[in-house]
């Protein structure tokens, strides 16, 4: 026998083979790791082939193929880079099949695309022309299918006509179920007819599966029920009982022996169902429960126990599924706890960008505003030592520089001449007249040319003046600018910082009010808490309760009020648009005090049109604006002007602008609007009506009036109308009311009417104190009929009073305890 030869490597032949065995793993590992990432990314296109191969060797009724023409056609507009692809697999899957078909499969597809190709070329192939298509192409193959083996018999043209309708029908499935099958839908909600759409096609998918068998258990059996488990658990069980039906009644016409499995599956699938909260284990039990109670009627012994065995086997694949794929069905099920939370986080990310965008543009305008600001800071303006030198600059290069003593003055005796300068500058700001009046000796001594050089000076500063006065209206118009984009900032920012509180998680408040209400057998269709925040409570709530009843009032309110610790009132109901449809009750913070108001006027000479204008309207902030405005003079152009400054002003006050800003802005319109002097005064009164506290803006306007029980307190304020002035100053005056104080605001028509020669103030406080009403209506008429009669019936000048009066709020039906509901706590914004 030979001796084996023993090969001896030495140290360094040994670490050359161990660097190449590391190479080649690493190579191996490389090689995995590109393919592993190969099929991640082209793991839609597998899919897809996949289909289309059980597509192709899918059979129903015996003999007809009606899936491959429709998924071709559907492939060609949705996935034009893989249509090729789609129609290998659909020929392939077609060799397989119980009875092959593969040429009558080749020859639709090709008769399809030659005619999509053709209608390409005149640029008239549309997605919504592909059901006619498909239907011509498979009647087309199939007559001539039928013409070929002569077998032109009425019952085999009704069933080419029957493959042909069913093609057109399940293009229109496809349509709707592949996009979801791929995730590339863009919207995160399915309708119902998607979902049966997309259990259509996986129940078609099963299909091709029919004849295979593992262990004696056939595949079909297993992923239907498999898919039945999953749709069940995501869906309850409605869709647990419709995926049952649908995927039943399509198997069974795949296999006509199979038709007890509709009834089967959809029992199944409706227990299956019904123990979705139990979990998967539960979902599992029920399935295993409904299938193993309708075997029996599948045939003998050895057919029972393979029903129950594929069950079995449908629910170990369905407790080895991971959670992210009953996660993912679940977000595309309306209804669903994870498509509720899809939604909520697609509309907080909408919320989040929105409230950016805003902030963004604040911030743009905060900077527009620091721009014009640093444009009127001191360092800005120039120094008084640079207009001086500007003066003296002036005058002696009009004067001095044709002056034979030019050289004396200026170089020999510079600070003497300086200080004559200096004293006939401030000389010529005061006012001096230095032309005509004697001069100080020592400026004559000084200079023989004193009266030229005064009158330089003079002149110098006449145009010094004019620049002035103009250089002090761009500054106030800066500064207006300034302060208008500083207050469009700030709005900005508010509404931007109340979108990000809308984003709020409030799903736990949201099902503690549901449970309150369906513990009192109130069923509601829907709630949503738009805003829990203290004052500015809203929640809308849709329901179908018969009328009459007036529940929402009577239960609602007082059961929310009571949950919130604060009056919750009804602030809006909408009737539907269409019948059947919930209607939509609307609740809101009940104020804490409430406003009632009354109006009397009249136009000058008993006119029709007055100069006044008067608004009592709620701001929506929780405050109530109370507005007078009386116009120039009298007749349509005063009435402009006024309604004009109380229309600006009301909206720029909705829209949250500071009042002093909101007074200065309409202050500007009004100059602006028109090169004519017109001007009108304003008089606002802004009630909080959470605590009746009243901040007073008087713009030119006469004195109001709080009458207190006999004591009545004057509110006045002196300064003049808008439309006169670039600068105005606004008076605030605050005040707190109390319940049972009326407030009366007038015109100078009504104020004016003791005359001169009365003190009006004490007699407007009289006539006050001697009304025995304490009704708004009744007040303003009395008090405009009382002047009327003073005047002897004459109406000398537009008169117009407004009266209003703060009452605590009684809500009308009181808030009571229902025993298991608890108060809950609001969330609570940190800024």
């Amino acid at each position: 026998m030979k001796e084996k030869a023993n090969i001896v490597l030495f140290p360094g032949q040994q670490r050359t083979s161990r660097t190449a065995d590391a190479l080649r793993k690493g190579k191996e590992r490389a090689a995995s790791l590109r393919a592993v990432q190969l099929v991640a990314s082209k793991r839609w296109t597998i899919l897809l082939a996949l289909v289309g191969f059980l597509l192709g060797r899918a059979v129903i009724l015996e003999n007809l193929m009606p899936f491959a023409p429709a998924y071709f056609a559907v492939i060609f507009f949705l996935r034009r880079d893989v249509y090729k692809l789609a129609a290998v697999s659909l020929v392939a899957g077609s060799l397989l099949a119980a009875t092959p078909s593969a040429i009558p499969i080749a020859m639709e597809i090709a008769v399809l695309f030659l005619l999509l190709k053709g209608l390409e070329m005149y640029e008239k192939a549309e997605l919504s022309q592909a059901p006619i298509l498909v239907f011509v192409a498979t009647l087309v193959v199939k007559l001539f299918g039928a013409f070929v083996h002569s077998t032109l018999g009425w019952y085999d043209l009704m069933m080419v006509g029957v493959e042909s309708a069913l093609a057109f029908v399940l293009t229109l499935v496809f349509v709707q179920a592949i996009p979801v099958l791929t995730l590339t839908r863009k919207s995160n909600a399915l309708k119902n007819e998607e979902i049966i759409c997309l259990m259509i096609l996986m129940a078609s998918v099963m299909t091709g599966a029919v004849g295979w068998s593992v262990s004696g258990l056939s595949l079909e059996h297993v992923l239907s029920r498999y898919m039945l488990l999953l749709f069940a658990l995501a869906g309850g069980a409605p869709l647990g009982a419709s995926v049952g039906v649908v995927a039943g009644l399509i198997l069974s016409l795949a296999n006509l022996n199979a038709i007890v499995q509709m009834s089967l599956l959809a029992f199944s699938g409706m227990l299956a169902g019904l123990m979705k909260e139990g979990g998967r284990m539960a979902v599992a039990f029920g399935m295993l429960l409904g299938s193993s109670i309708l075997s029996i009627y599948i045939g003998g012994q050895t057919d029972v126990m393979a029903s129950t065995w594929e069950s079995v086997a449908a629910a170990a694949l369905f407790l080895l599924t991971p959670k992210i794929v009953v996660k993912t069905i679940s977000r595309y099920v309306p209804g669903t706890s994870e498509h509720v939370k899809s939604q909520h986080e697609y509309a907080k990310r909408v919320r989040e960008v929105t409230a950016q965008r805003v902030t963004q543009f604040s911030e743009v305008f905060r900077q527009l505003a620091s721009s014009f600001g640093q444009l009127n800071t001191p360092a800005a303006q120039k120094p008084a030592e640079e207009e001086i030198q500007h003066f003296m600059n002036a005058a002696s290069q009009k004067v001095c520089s044709n002056c034979h003593r030019k050289d004396m003055c200026w170089n020999g005796k510079f600070y003497d001449t300086y200080k004559m300068m200096t004293e006939m500058m401030t000389a010529v700001d005061e006012g001096h007249d230095g032309i005509r009046k004697d001069k100080p000796r020592t400026w004559t001594s000084h200079c023989s040319k004193t009266h030229l050089v005064m009158a330089a000076l003079q002149q110098q500063h006449e145009r010094y003046k004019h620049d002035l006065h103009w250089k002090k209206q761009i500054f106030e118009s800066r500064q207006l600018v300034a302060d208008q984009l500083s207050g469009v900032s700030q709005i900005m920012e508010d509404l931007a910082r109340e979108i990000q509180r809308e984003g709020q998680t409030l799903h736990l408040q949201e099902e503690q009010i549901r449970d309150a209400l369906e513990s009192l057998g109130l069923s509601i269709h829907g709630l949503d808490i738009i805003s829990l925040e203290e004052g500015n409570v809203e929640i809308e709530v849709y329901h179908t309760f018969p009328k009459g009843h007036d529940e929402s009032r009577k239960i609602i309110a007082p059961l929310l009020s009571d949950i919130l610790g604060e009056h919750v009132a009804v602030k809006a109901e909408r009737n539907p648009a269409k019948h059947g449809e919930p209607n939509l009750v609307v609740f809101g913070s009940a104020k804490e005090y409430e406003i009632e108001t009354g109006i009397a006027g009249a136009a000058k000479g008993g006119d029709l049109l007055s100069g006044d204008s008067f608004s009592t309207v709620e701001l929506g902030n929780g405050k109530f604006a109370v507005a007078i405005s009386d116009g120039m003079g009298n007749g349509e152009r005063a009435r402009l002007e006024s309604s004009t400054a109380l229309s600006i002003l009301q909206q720029l006050l909705q829209s949250g602008m500071d009042e002093q800003l909101a007074i200065k802005s309409v202050n500007s319109v009004l100059m602006l609007r028109s090169p004519d002097e017109m001007f009108a005064t304003v008089d606002v009164a802004l009630i909080d009506m959470y605590t009746a506290h009243t901040t007073f803006m008087k713009i030119g306007s006469t004195p109001s009036f709080i009458k207190r029980g006999q004591e009545v307190i004057p509110v006045a304020a002196n300064n003049l109308p808008i439309g006169i002035l670039q600068e105005i100053d606004v008076d605030l005056i605050s005040m707190q009311l109390q319940p049972g104080d009326t407030l009366i605001m007038m015109t100078d028509g009504i104020y004016d009417a003791p005359g001169h020669a009365v003190n009006k103030e004490l007699w407007m406080k009289r006539v006050i104190q001697e009304m025995q009403t304490t009704d708004p209506q009744e007040i303003a008429d009395t008090l405009l009929e009382r002047v009327v009669r003073h005047y002897k019936g004459e109406i000398v000048d537009d008169m117009t009073v407004v009266v209003a009066k703060i009452e605590k709020h009684v809500p009308e039906w009181a808030s009571f305890r229902w025993p298991g509901v608890n108060k809950f706590e609001r969330p609570r914004t940190v800024s």
